[in-house]
Formats: C-alpha cells, structure tokens, sequence
C-alpha cells in the first residue's frame, strides 16, 4: 500500500516556515509516495497552494500508515488526531517540550527528532540545525546593521572618511560563521570568540582575528562544554576588553538541551561603547547576554540589546527550501516503491529516533525528562 506524506501547516507563533517546498514535495511523489499538503501550510513562505503541482491539498485525514512532516512540532490537539505507527519528522524540540515527548509516546508514535541528527559526515546533508543557523547568523547581522547607528563599511566620501564598524561574533559554530562571513561582506572589522581551539582556522578563513582568552572547553559531537567557574571568569576578564571597542556584537553560543551559557555580563555591557547593539541569538534558550529578553528589544543605557526569535522563519522560502531538503536526504534512502522501510540499526536513524512503540528510546533525552 503506497504510503501518504501528510505536510503539516505551521502553528506556532512567527512561524512562516514550511516542512515542504514544491520541488522536494514532487520529490518525494516521484519516489512512488502520495503526498498531502494542509490548505495554505506554505503561503507564509510564498508557496501558495498553486505552486505545488500534482500534489493534493486538502485538510487532512490521518490514517496508520502516514508520514507527517512539520517544522516545529505540532500541538498536543494534533500529536492526539495522528494514529498509532504514524512517523512524525520534524524539529520536535524535545529537551524543552517534555508535554510533546510524552504525548508521541502516549500516542504510539515513531518519531524522529531533526535536531537529534548526529554532526557525522555522513549527515551534513540532514543536518537542519546547520541548515537554518545559516539563516540565523546571516539575519543576525543584518539585524543589528539595522539597529546601529553607524555603518559597518569604511567609505571614503566628499564629506570625509567613515572608518569600519568593529564586530565582534561569539560563537564559531554554523551560525557565527555564517555571520562572520555576512558582516565580513558588509565591510566591517570582524574579532570572534568560541572555546573550541579548532574554530581558529575557519575563523582566520573567513577574514576575521579569533580572540583568544586562554579557554579551551571542546565537547563532543562538535559542540562545546559547560565551562568551570574559573573559565568563566577567565573567558569573562578577556572578552570585557575586546567588548568594550566593539560597534555591534552577534552572540550564538548554545549547548544542546541546556540553557545557553550567560557570557556577557551586566558588566560587560556597561564598558560597551555608545550606540554598541547586541543581537543575542541565543535568546529562545535563554540568552548568551544578561540582559536580554526574550522576543523583545531592550535599551540599556546607550546600548540596544535585542533577543529575537525563530530568527530562520526572517527568510521562510530559502529556510524551507533547505530544510525539505534536510527532510528528503534522511528519509530517501529507506524508500523504495512508495514504502518507508526505517532501519532502526542505521547510525542516524538510531540517535535521531526520538520515541517509537510507545516508549521514549533516546536515552539522552529521556534521562533528561526523568530528571
């Protein structure tokens, strides 16, 4: 029996996102599937329901067999309708969402979480967290050009000469090197900081100087590690002074399912220069700045600190097309004959299953629930 890829349409706030494009979406119905889209799920990312030829739209009808694709995961009304041994795909945020976790598990739900991909090379192509932090760092710096009073180029005018804005990007993953490379391209002066000694190279590649703070806090899986106190304090002491000439900081430090490290300090923002504007893209885990709130653009004496969120959802139709993408290269090579055969021993499948036969299977994740 040919299987049905259900695409939801998006209901959390600000999200313009859709799990499906019209190209990957005939994809998929190439490879023998049918394919169901909910009334309007792409408009917001200006795929109107028009765009996606030869494919069904209509609301729909959950049966046994389905595979249901989504963004963001669904609400707990949705995760209820779906029947049991339907596979869920999506970014299901599960260390932050535990009343989801348990209903996929009530509800005798497969599901895989994107966000749980393992950073192997094998997986780049899945990867979605790397997929929208490349959205995320290029707004990122687009935002805080926006918000500064200076220019970020050097331009050389009959009114004289406007030397570059200096920014400073915290965080060398996806998403800081994204926006290296963009306030690079806009002309500014670019320092970084990350605690992985082997983002110096990708850093300098790109154009900018890493600062070095004396903390090496490599983790696993191509993350970092929570720091001790005293790297904190060590890592605090050096960055003050690079903090305090900078025009515009981009903050994205973030640990998978922990809070995000608080790195710039109450302190540190009162040395900052007139004018300085810090977007803290950090904020929905809790922000890498001490005064950031969340979903919201604070003025702090003279500097502006701004704490936005589903910052990919800023350029839905590139951010979408990517992330389909991701969606097509992890399922693909288990379908055949409009069938979704998942092989459970198969090293991405296994880390990014999220909860299967009514059980919550990721070990991480449920040791993390249980506490």
């Amino acid at each position: 029996m040919t299987q049905n890829i259900i695409v939801l349409k998006e209901g959390a706030a600000k999200e313009k996102r859709v799990a499906l494009d019209p190209v990957v979406a005939k994809r998929f119905k190439d490879l023998g599937f049918t394919v169901t889209l909910t009334p309007n799920a792409g408009k917001d990312a200006y795929f109107p329901d028009s765009s996606y030829q030869d494919i069904t739209v209509e609301a729909p009808k959950f049966s046994e067999n389905d595979i249901v694709l989504c963004v963001q995961s669904p609400s707990i009304e949705t995760i209820k309708s779906l029947k049991p041994g339907t596979v869920l795909v999506g970014l299901l945020n599960p260390y932050q969402s535990p009343e989801v976790v348990k209903a996929l598990k009530d509800q005798k739900i497969t599901s895989l979480a994107m966000e749980l991909i393992p950073r192997i090379t094998r997986a780049q192509s899945m990867d979605a967290l790397s997929s929208q932090a490349t959205i995320v760092g290029y707004e990122g710096v687009l935002m805080a050009a926006s918000l500064s009073p200076r220019l970020f180029p050097m331009l050389t005018t009959a009114a004289g000469t406007i030397r570059p804005a200096k920014v400073v990007v915290i965080g060398a993953g996806v998403a800081g090197l994204q926006a290296i490379g963009t306030a690079r391209r806009l002309g500014a002066q670019v320092e970084a900081y990350d605690i992985r000694p082997d983002a110096k190279e990708q850093v300098e590649s790109l154009g900018a100087k890493l600062i070095d703070t004396g903390v090496n806090a490599a983790g696993e899986g191509g993350y970092a590690r929570e720091l001790t106190a005293e790297e904190v304090a060590m890592q605090a002491e050096a960055l003050k002074k690079h903090l305090s000439k900078a025009h515009a900081v981009i903050s994205t430090a973030a640990i998978p399912g922990r809070k995000a490290p608080t790195i710039i300090t109450k302190d540190m923002v009162d040395g900052m220069l007139e004018g300085a504007v810090i977007i803290d893209l950090a904020a929905e885990t809790g922000g890498n700045c001490e005064l950031t709130k969340v979903d919201s653009i604070v003025h702090y004496n003279h500097v502006t600190i701004s704490g936005p969120v589903n910052v990919a959802s800023h350029a839905p139709l590139h951010a979408s097309e990517m992330y389909a993408k991701n969606l097509l290269n992890l399922l693909s090579p288990f379908m055949a004959e409009g069938q979704l055969t998942l092989d459970y021993d198969d090293e991405v499948i296994a880390q990014c299953l999220l909860t299967k036969d009514g059980e919550i299977v990721h070990e991480r994740v449920r040791q993390a629930l249980e506490k």
